[in-house]
């Protein structure tokens, strides 16, 4: 690491507001005041209602319950004041969800990806032929307003698209994927992006 880098990151502790002490000499250096702790989370009243409404307008979304829960984290370590004008806000923006898919294939499907475990679905396609697979979680993925399961399938040993509403019954199984990886499933459309990449 360099002396550099230790200024930069000292200098945004110190204007984040941590009482920090600095020694010189051998035996020297920087910390932090005893008793001391990083202050709270600081949104605005609009940056508190855009989270609630991107995790409320994607409740279909994979780890939906988990983002919930992690907003009201943040919100519940709001000050007071904030946290009212952002309520207050939020009373003033509407969400309408479609039903989403049941609570335990979801949590299927979130856990084998997150494994990297092969899943073994009941699934219907848009012909209405039922089938049994494997497959093996690759990505999730949402177009046009739909979500999808990418993964390889072990029943026609290729890369397939599972319209997450069409699944009807998800267990996660204890056998490991065997290394499918994005770059199989193609090129992404233009205007798709990893959900990291805020660009």
């Amino acid at each position: 690491m360099s002396v550099r880098t230790v200024k930069r990151d000292l200098a945004a502790l110190e204007s984040s507001g941590a009482p920090l002490w600095s020694r010189p000499g051998p035996g020297g250096g920087y910390g932090m005041a005893v008793g001391a702790s990083l202050p709270p989370v600081s949104l605005s009243p609009a940056q508190a209602v855009a989270l609630m409404a991107a995790v409320s307008a994607a409740s279909d979304a994979p780890y939906a319950d988990l983002a919930a829960a992690g907003v009201q984290k943040i919100l519940d370590v709001l000050d007071p004041r904030t946290r009212g004008r952002a309520d207050d806000l939020a009373s003033r923006v509407w969400v309408n969800t479609p039903p989403s898919s049941s609570r335990a294939i979801r949590s299927a499907l979130e856990e084998a990806m997150a494994e990297q475990r092969v899943l073994r679905l009941r699934y219907t396609s848009g012909d209405g032929t039922t089938t049994a697979r494997d497959v093996e979680p690759v990505l999730f993925a949402s177009t046009n307003g739909q979500w999808y399961l990418v993964g390889w399938c072990r029943l026609r040993d290729a890369m397939r698209w599972f319209m997450l509403s069409r699944i009807e019954r998800a267990s996660v199984t204890k056998t490991a994927c065997g290394g499918h990886t994005i770059h199989e499933v193609g090129e992404p459309p233009a205007n798709a992006r990893p959900v990291h990449d805020r660009g």
